[in-house]
């Protein structure tokens, strides 16, 4: 058996995102623990456990049958009321602008160390579960990056779905700068998936419209020539494992990366989808 910490949103994550992948994990022995930004319960976003949903850009149902019976059973289960709070375990960066910053930033690094060494010795993979939640407090999130540098500094396997992905587009070292996934090949949310209007959240009262950002763009950008976006538009899902990277577009792709997740997990799996 395996342990994989996965993070979730506290603005709400799209429910096969996480049960998917999540049942083929369990299915094959593997054990899954859950983690929050300041470790209040997730909540499964209401389209995604309705059947009824039309998709904008897809024009279609895009929650199955099947997903909306495997989403509510999940949230019957209460599994998520007690998640680890990420702030117990990565404190705040320092402003340079506090007084004894120089001693605070050590104090930080040494702290940051501490954790990512008891939580990369405890788990063995991390991920990063999607929807449109994770915009608000994960994308962002300077905690969050330091656990994802964590993780891939310990080579260990890191999933992300949908706007999880984001997450590595900007988890970057302070000093360095320079993305993590440089180099490398992934996927996300192409263009033409991306919402005009309606992008909303749980625990707010307002939608913001469109995206704050164009995934498409970032990704490309964050790869740089010598890594590839693919977006594969037109095919039903889209998984990319490049390692330690294991990427999927969004909740199509749901059951599909949970298949690839226990292969890289089990069977050392190190390139699939290009």
């Amino acid at each position: 058996m395996k342990k994989i910490l996965a993070i979730l949103s506290e603005y709400g994550y799209w429910g096969i995102e996480l049960v998917g992948p999540l049942s083929k994990l369990e299915a094959a022995g593997h054990k899954v623990e859950f983690m929050t930004t300041h470790g209040k319960k997730s909540e499964a976003l209401p389209p995604s456990y309705d059947s009824t949903y039309i998709d904008p850009p897809l024009g279609v149902c895009v929650t199955t049958p099947l997903a909306e019976k495997m989403v509510k059973e999940f949230e019957a289960t209460n599994r998520l009321d007690e998640c680890r709070n990420m702030s117990d375990y990565i404190p705040e960066r320092p402003y340079h602008s506090k007084q004894n910053f120089l001693r605070e930033l050590e104090a930080y690094y040494v702290k940051v160390n501490e954790s990512i060494a008891k939580l990369t010795d405890e788990y063995d993979a991390l991920f990063l579960v999607g929807g449109s939640g994770p915009i608000v407090d994960m994308v962002n999130n300077q905690r969050l990056h330091e656990l994802i540098l964590g993780f891939k500094k310990a080579d260990l396997p890191i999933g992300a779905i949908c706007y999880g992905v984001a997450c590595l587009v900007f988890a970057r070292d302070f000093n360095e700068r320079k993305s993590i996934i440089n180099g490398k090949h992934v996927t996300g949310h192409c263009i033409e998936y991306d919402y005009h209007d309606g992008t909303g959240f749980l625990h707010t009262d307002f939608n913001i419209g469109p995206p704050p950002y164009v995934l498409e763009y970032m990704l490309t950008d964050a790869v740089g020539p010598n890594g590839q976006y693919h977006g594969n538009f037109g095919k039903e899902t889209s998984v990319i494992v490049d390692y330690p990277f294991i990427t999927a577009r969004s909740l199509q792709c749901s059951f599909e990366m949970g298949d690839k997740f226990v292969e890289v997990l089990d069977k050392g799996l190190k390139r699939y989808g290009w």
